[in-house]
């Protein structure tokens, strides 16, 4: 693990927190960021595209997968399953891309395991009110579905002593700024920048 020069994240929060939008707004901001896109054994969805969205495999492929060791982790969520191969990643890392992980806090504990010194970071709502006003916002879901994915949430977020990080995403534009100063601040970091300033450091030195 020591040859690798990028910073693997791992961002976990509950439905409803804003990750998705956070994490494309990340994208836009930070060159040299990249999202992992998981597998699942779910079915496609009309908007979505094979290796965009996810890596759409069934059952056979997934668990011929899990036998293979492929996964740096992976989880059965409502019936379908969902993981992280570790082969992409690990490439990735090695060319000195920073790769993003949006995993829930079970892959959470799984790759800081495999891969302690991923960076893991929790974004929670302001409160619960407003995080059931954003679900039920989004005009899709029943009262029952609502209730439910408001106990998952409440479940979700007690793993939040779990990670480094706690981002609250009351104002969109501030916790994309504090997302972006903590990828900011690990990549100051002298073992990354002797790696980056290496020209700078024997020209200055010499």
């Amino acid at each position: 693990m020591s040859a690798l020069s990028g910073t693997l994240y791992i961002i976990s929060a509950p439905s409803g927190a804003g990750k998705t939008s956070l994490v494309h707004a990340l994208l836009e901001a930070c060159p040299g960021l990249t999202v992992s896109v998981s597998h699942t054994t779910r079915a496609q969805r009309a908007a979505e595209q094979d290796g965009v969205h996810y890596h759409f495999v069934d059952e056979s492929r997934f668990v011929g997968m899990i036998d293979d060791g492929a996964f740096l982790e992976h989880a059965k969520v409502f019936g379908n399953r969902y993981g992280t191969a570790i082969g992409p990643v690990l490439d990735r890392l090695r060319q000195g891309i920073d790769v993003i992980l949006e995993i829930d806090w079970q892959g959470a504990r799984q790759v800081r395991e495999a891969m302690p010194q991923a960076v893991s970071i929790f974004i929670l709502p302001p409160s619960r009110i407003e995080l059931e006003q954003r679900l039920r916002g989004r005009g899709q879901d029943s009262d029952a579905v609502i209730a439910r994915r408001m106990c998952d949430a409440v479940s979700e977020m007690s793993h939040h002593a779990e990670y480094d990080y706690l981002v609250v995403n009351d104002d969109f534009r501030e916790a994309r700024s504090d997302l972006m100063s903590i990828i900011r601040a690990r990549r100051l970091r002298a073992a990354a920048q002797q790696q980056h300033l290496a020209d700078t450091l024997d020209e200055l030195l010499s």
